[in-house]
């Protein structure tokens, strides 16, 4: 049985269409990559005011570039994020390879930005926590953004979306403490 959300799924490419169908009803818009013409910036505008979308781009660099100028056109958008190791197929990497698992979890999962919060996080923590400066501060990060449905990347930006996304003190705790008790 399929899940069914109610938003649009604002998604790369058809394969991401395709693999998403098999699981999920919901209506979805195409950017066709990078260069995401007007008319497509309008559909997206237009479904965020009347049914509210998702973001759901490919972990990679391309996807986040997608992801950040949706996001300046549309800032009240929610976004769903899948990790690199869940979209990874040979040497692929895209939400048209994730598994069912990993999509519902990501949708399950989705945060709103909004820069405008008070920040909870800084610096500081990062580094206690050992998520910038480390030699393992990339895999602890990018398990905790799993964990935390913020996807990976680099400090700065983990971060950024640590705060952006509302994540609570007492969430990133126990996401921490999952990350360390896998770790032993």
């Amino acid at each position: 049985m399929k899940i069914k959300i109610n938003e649009v799924i604002v998604v790369e490419g058809r394969d991401d269409v395709i693999n998403l169908k098999k699981y999920i009803e919901a209506e979805m818009i195409v950017t066709h990559g990078y260069g995401i013409k007007k008319e497509t910036i309008d559909r997206i505008k237009l479904a965020a005011k009347n049914k509210g979308v998702i973001i759901f781009t490919d972990p990679d660099y391309a996807g986040e570039q997608i992801r950040k100028r949706i996001n300046k056109e549309v800032p009240n958008a929610k976004h769903a994020f899948v990790s690199k190791e869940d979209a990874l197929k040979d040497d692929n990497i895209g939400v048209e390879n994730a598994s069912e698992k990993a999509i519902i979890d990501a949708l399950m999962k989705v945060h709103r930005y909004d820069k405008m919060t008070e920040d909870v996080f800084d610096q500081k923590d990062m580094i206690y926590c050992g998520l910038i400066g480390e030699k393992d501060s990339s895999i602890r990060r990018n398990a905790i953004g799993k964990i935390l449905g913020i996807g990976y990347t680099n400090g700065k930006q983990f971060l950024n979306r640590l705060n952006g996304y509302g994540i609570k003190r007492e969430d990133f705790i126990k996401a921490l403490e999952e990350v360390e008790r896998n770790e032993r």
